[in-house]
């Protein structure tokens, strides 16, 4: 079934001050000028390259080994003779799994004592033992449900954990916004469509402000809404909906259901974008004009957990 092992990378912070300031030796000179411990940069860069090395050492099965650096994920193409290992943080496992299709990843935490690593169940020197299950279809994987938007020129992004859809700025965004047989015109700061996966993350943040406000209100705070990372449905919310003459807030949250889709028209000039997980800079415009379709994808990721 497999004949390559692709190990998607990410750069350390370190690397990354080296590519801001051009050589280590400057970058040293910032971080301590400005009060900070460049020791720790190194220490994580080391921690990172020790894991790296372990995991390349380690895997020896009789397949090429190619490393793929996350810039580059969005555009690189995932073959399903693919047996993909991803080593950096959860972000990178959620990253990723927007990219790989079907294929089983084997998310590996490069330093334990440091990231809790939800989406990380490995340490290197558990790589090579977790690979073999793949490579033998023995693997224990479990599948996440991902969310998907299509805008109608044919444009499509995933999510792992969630969707945002409005204004790239912190201005607000004006749209036309449609649930199932209800739609309405809305000026919010964007709608967030969470899966059950991202029902921990950013969503929750939302649900954590509007009990925070109902308590102030002298009422009782909001329970959220989290959901298993195979459940099947997506949840949205609209964030900060504002009413006006204009603008409604007649649908401020909801679920969708199996083959349910939420449609946004954007009414913005300018300005407007889609992204997801947190990737600003792997974004769809969302100008006027644009209509989004946003449901559950037509298949899940795939998640090695033992």
């Amino acid at each position: 079934m497999f004949n390559k092992v692709v190990i998607v990378t990410r750069k350390t912070r370190l690397e990354g001050l080296i590519e801001r300031f051009n050589t280590r030796s400057q970058a040293k000179f910032y971080i301590e000028h400005a009060g900070g411990d460049f020791a720790e940069y190194e220490r994580e860069d080391d921690a990172y390259r020790a894991a790296l090395d372990i995991l390349r050492r380690s895997l020896h099965f009789e397949l090429p080994i190619q490393l793929v650096d996350r810039s580059l994920v969005p555009t690189f193409q995932f073959q399903k003779e693919d047996a993909v290992i991803t080593l950096g943080q959860d972000g990178l496992v959620a990253n990723t799994a927007k990219y790989a299709g079907a294929q089983p990843i084997v998310g590996v935490n490069p330093e334990p004592a440091r990231f809790d690593g939800i989406l990380l169940p490995f340490s290197p020197g558990d790589a090579r033992a977790a690979l073999a299950r793949v490579l033998e279809s023995k693997a224990n994987v479990r599948d996440v449900t991902l969310a998907a938007v299509t805008l109608k020129d044919g444009q499509r992004l995933l999510a792992f954990n969630d969707l945002f859809l409005g204004a790239r700025s912190h201005v607000s965004a004006m749209y036309r916004i449609k649930s199932g047989d209800r739609s309405e015109l809305q000026s919010s700061s964007g709608v967030l469509v969470s899966t059950g996966a991202g029902s921990t993350g950013w969503v929750s943040s939302v649900f954590n402000m509007a009990s925070g406000i109902a308590r102030f209100c002298g009422g009782t705070g909001v329970n959220g809404i989290r959901m298993p990372w195979e459940d099947p449905r997506l949840l949205f919310v609209v964030r900060e909906p504002f009413l006006s003459r204009h603008s409604q807030i007649g649908i401020v949250a909801g679920t969708l259901q199996p083959g349910q889709e939420l449609v946004i028209e954007s009414l913005m000039p300018s300005g407007g974008g889609i992204f997801s997980d947190g990737v600003e800079d792997d974004y769809l415009d969302f100008n006027s004009g644009a209509i989004a379709s946003v449901r559950a994808a037509d298949h899940p990721a795939r998640l090695v957990v033992s």
